[in-house]
C-alpha cells in the first residue's frame, strides 16, 4: 500500500476509531461504581483498583511495547494488542472478581498500544498535517469517552450490568476492523530505517527534557483520572444526585472538546503556551479547591466542572505535543511516548486508590482536594518548563 491521499485518510479514520476506544473502557466505569460494588461486594478502595490498574499497566508495558513495535512494526503491534482489549472487555462481564480484575488488566495492554505508539503513527503518517492529526486524535479519544460516561449513566438505569458492559465494549470490535487495512502498508523497509535511527539517537531516559514531559504527562494523568473516578461522589456531598453527578462528569469531560483544536492552533503562537497553562491552572487548581467550599448551588457547581473540564483538556493536548512537536522522528516519538507513559502512568495509578483510602480515613475529601491541587501546581510549573525548553537531542 502506497502512501496515496485515499490511504492517508484511510489511515486518519482508523487512527480516530483506535483513539476512540483509548479512554472509553476506563470512563464508563465511574457511573457504574455503584452497582459494581454491590454485584462484586468490593469496597470503594477495592473498586478504585477498575481506574488504577490500566494505569499500572500502562506504566509496566510501555517500554515493552515499544520494543515489540521495533520488531513487528507498529500497524501491527497495535492490531494484536487490541485483540487484548477486546478479549478482557468481555471477559470483566462474566460476574467474578478475578475476570473482572484480569479483564480489566488486558484492556490497559490494549490501551496502552494506542497511547504510545498511535501518536508515533500520525508523526509518521501525517508529517504535513501533524497538529490536524493529533488535535483530531485527542478529539475523538474525550468525545467518546465522555459520551461512554453519560450512556453508561443511561443504561445502566434501564438494563443489567454485564449488558451495559458488553454494548459500550461493541466500539472496540469495530475499531479492530477498521484498522485491518492499515496492515497491508509495507512497513519493512520503515522498520530497516527505524531500527537504524534507535541506533544513532540519544536515549530520552538520560535527556532532562525527557524526564520534564514525563512528569508533566504523570501530573495530568493523576489529575484527571482522580477526578473522573472521584468527582461524582464529591457532588454528592454537596447535594447533587447521583444522576446528576454523573452528567457533570460528562459535561466536565466534553469542556475540553474545543481544545483539542484550540491547544494546536495556539501552540505556536507568541506567548500561546503561557495562555494555555494559566487557563489550565484556573481549571486544574482554582476550581477543584471549590469543591471545598459548603456550596450546593448546582449553576455553580455546574460552571467549577466546565472550567475544571477546559483545564483537562488544554493538560492532555499539551501533553499530546510535546511528544510530537518536542521530537524529530518517529522513533523518537515512540521512545517519549513510551517513556512518559510508563513512569508518568506510574505516578498517575497513585491517585485514585491513595484518595479512595484517605476519604475513608478522613471521612472527608477535603484533603483529597488539597492534594489534586497541589499535584496541578506541579503540572503547571513543569509545563512552564518544557515550554523554555528545546527540543529532544540527537
Amino acid at each position: 500500500m502506497t502512501d496515496t491521499q485515499p490511504h492517508r485518510q484511510w489511515f486518519l479514520f482508523s487512527m480516530m476509531m483506535i483513539a476512540a476506544n483509548l479512554r472509553l473502557p476506563i470512563t464508563f466505569i465511574p457511573p457504574l461504581l455503584t452497582h459494581i460494588e454491590k454485584t462484586f461486594a468490593l469496597t470503594s478502595s477495592m473498586a478504585g483498583l477498575l481506574t488504577s490498574i490500566p494505569l499500572i499497566t500502562f506504566a509496566i508495558f510501555s517500554p515493552i511495547i515499544v520494543r515489540l513495535a521495533q520488531h513487528w512494526g507498529n500497524e501491527l503491534t497495535v492490531f494484536l494488542l487490541f485483540i487484548l482489549l477486546i478479549v478482557g472487555s468481555y471477559l470483566r462481564i462474566i460476574p467474578t472478581v478475578p475476570a473482572l480484575f484480569v479483564g480489566t488488566f488486558l484492556i490497559g495492554i490494549g490501551i496502552d498500544s494506542g497511547n504510545v505508539l498511535v501518536p508515533a503513527l500520525i508523526k509518521e503518517h501525517m508529517a504535513t498535517n501533524l497538529r490536524l492529526g493529533t488535535s483530531l486524535y485527542t478529539l475523538s479519544m474525550l468525545l467518546i469517552g465522555a459520551l461512554g460516561t453519560a450512556l453508561s449513566g443511561l443504561l445502566i438505569s434501564h438494563i443489567s450490568l454485564g449488558v451495559t458492559m458488553g454494548i459500550l465494549s461493541i466500539p472496540s470490535v469495530l475499531a479492530l476492523l477498521t484498522w485491518i487495512p492499515n496492515l497491508k502498508l509495507k512497513r519493512q523497509a520503515a522498520l530497516t530505517t527505524q531500527k537504524v535511527q534507535v541506533h544513532h539517537y540519544q536515549s530520552v531516559w538520560h535527556q532532562s527534557l525527557g524526564w520534564l514531559i514525563t512528569l508533566f504527562f504523570g501530573f495530568q494523568s493523576l489529575v484527571y483520572y482522580a477526578l473522573i473516578t472521584w468527582l461524582p461522589s464529591i457532588l454528592v456531598t454537596h447535594g447533587v444526585s447521583p444522576l446528576s453527578a454523573s452528567n457533570l462528569l460528562t459535561l466536565l469531560q466534553l469542556s475540553g472538546l474545543p481544545l483539542s483544536f484550540m491547544v494546536s492552533y495556539l501552540f505556536s503562537k507568541k506567548h500561546g503556551v503561557t495562555i494555555l497553562l494559566g487557563v489550565m491552572t484556573l481549571g486544574y487548581v482554582v476550581a477543584p479547591l471549590t469543591f471545598i467550599l459548603p456550596i450546593h448551588s448546582l449553576f455553580f457547581l455546574t460552571t467549577m466542572c466546565v472550567i475544571a473540564g477546559m483545564g483537562a483538556g488544554i493538560a492532555f493536548n499539551l501533553a499530546i505535543l510535546f511528544f510530537t512537536e518536542k521530537t524529530t522522528n518517529p522513533s523518537q516519538t515512540a521512545a517519549i511516548s513510551g517513556m512518559a507513559q510508563s513512569a508518568g502512568y506510574l505516578l498517575a495509578a497513585v491517585g485514585p486508590i491513595l484518595f479512595g483510602y484517605l476519604q475513608q480515613f478522613m471521612h472527608s475529601w477535603t484533603l483529597v482536594i488539597w492534594l489534586l491541587a497541589l499535584f496541578a501546581v506541579g503540572l503547571t510549573l513543569t509545563g512552564f518548563v518544557i515550554q523554555r525548553h528545546g527540543m529532544i537531542a540527537e
